[in-house]
């Protein structure tokens, strides 16, 4: 029987929690290369792109992979920073700010760990963590308020494609979506209201939501529905009457049908009804990235200003907010609701100890 040699147990160790933080994910670097092998994981998901391998297979290394990366590097380029991608120096911030919150919280180990569905660094990886951290118990958290099979379900994918190598495998909880927490909206309506104070109100504020093939929704995805939801709550939080706001979809890719009304086709119209202030926001992304910070910030707001618009402006994602760490540290623990232990620390140490001295009579080396 083949033995699991990254396994390490000891009888006087503590069962620990585990949270897996996920995110979409982003090239090592802008160079082309880099975002070429990025884009390759990426656009090779079944999950993503729902055509048949052979025919998908020679598009995406004949076709895309022979144009694409120039042109993403280069949108890459503009929104690098000294300290790298932005989604990933955001999400690290998010990881070690969630970690601060739960140590306070618990009296018993938990560990907060940071993977992304492509690139680095892996869902495979971060798992690896958190085993050698002796986490028995995982919540996987991706940081998808609205369920999309193409992102949520594809890190259920990476998940499970991982354990299946593991011989012993933790007790396991997701997270599928949180599109309508109580906690979420309130973070995102103080996001705007902040933003409003010192900037002042627009004419029309429009939520632009990352989107998905038609034929996603046709097929049974909750994405659209749940994106709407989101933008309702939002809207009845901040009084909003209907002709002060606007939901759209952003990052078409290909000929299909995506979900409509396109953000860049709303903004155009906009201005040419005579709307001269929008402000922009993206509710469905949890830290700002490529297609906050290039697409809504510099395309859109171009797009905008182009057909007539005077004043454009983003109001950033929620990325490493106090209001939005406390939201995700009250949406893990509605999640590990049973798992945490009754005992306080000193008759756990006592259990641990017996443990162990049970086990060593029993004939067991650690």
């Amino acid at each position: 029987m083949k033995k699991d040699e990254n396994l390490h147990f000891s009888h006087d160790e503590a069962d620990g929690l585990g949270i897996l933080v996920t995110n979409l994910g982003t090239p090592d670097s802008h160079q082309a290369r880099d975002v070429r092998r990025y884009l390759k994981e990426f656009l090779w998901d079944p999950r993503v792109v729902e055509v048949p391998r052979p025919l998908w297979w020679l598009m995406l290394n004949l076709v895309i992979l022979n144009t694409r990366p120039r042109r993403s590097a280069a949108a890459y380029a503009k929104i690098w920073t000294a300290e790298g991608s932005p989604l990933l120096t955001i999400s690290k911030r998010q990881a070690q700010a969630l970690q601060s919150q739960l140590d306070q919280r618990f009296d018993a180990p938990v560990k907060v760990v940071l993977a992304m569905r492509y690139g680095n660094p892996s869902i495979a990886a971060g798992l690896e963590q958190l085993r050698k951290a002796g986490a028995r118990r995982i919540l996987v958290l991706p940081l998808y308020p609205q369920y999309a099979a193409s992102a949520t379900a594809s890190t259920f994918d990476a998940v499970s494609l991982e354990l299946r190598r593991w011989r012993w495998l933790p007790e396991l909880r997701f997270v599928n979506h949180y599109h309508d927490e109580p906690a979420y909206i309130d973070a995102l309506a103080e996001s705007v209201r902040e933003y409003w104070s010192v900037n002042g109100e627009p004419d029309k504020l429009v939520m632009s939501f990352h989107g998905i093939p038609r034929e996603c929704l046709l097929a049974g995805d909750p994405y659209f529905c749940e994106c709407h939801k989101t933008a309702r709550l939002l809207a009845e939080k901040l009084e909003l009457p209907p002709h002060r706001w606007q939901l759209t979809f952003q990052s078409r890719l290909g000929p299909k049908e995506w979900l409509k009304p396109y953000t860049d086709h709303t903004l155009q119209a906009l201005a040419k009804e005579g709307v001269r202030n929008v402000h922009v926001m993206c509710p469905g992304f949890s830290a700002d990235c490529l297609e906050t910070l290039e697409e809504i910030v510099m395309e859109n707001r171009d797009t905008f200003l182009a057909a007539g618009g005077e004043n454009y402006a983003y109001i950033a994602c929620l990325n490493d907010r106090p209001s939005h760490i406390a939201m995700l540290s009250e949406l893990v623990m509605k999640h590990v609701q049973g798992w945490l232990p009754a005992q306080t620390p000193s008759q756990r140490e006592k259990e641990l100890v017996q443990r162990k001295a049970l086990a060593v009579a029993a004939g067991a080396a650690d």
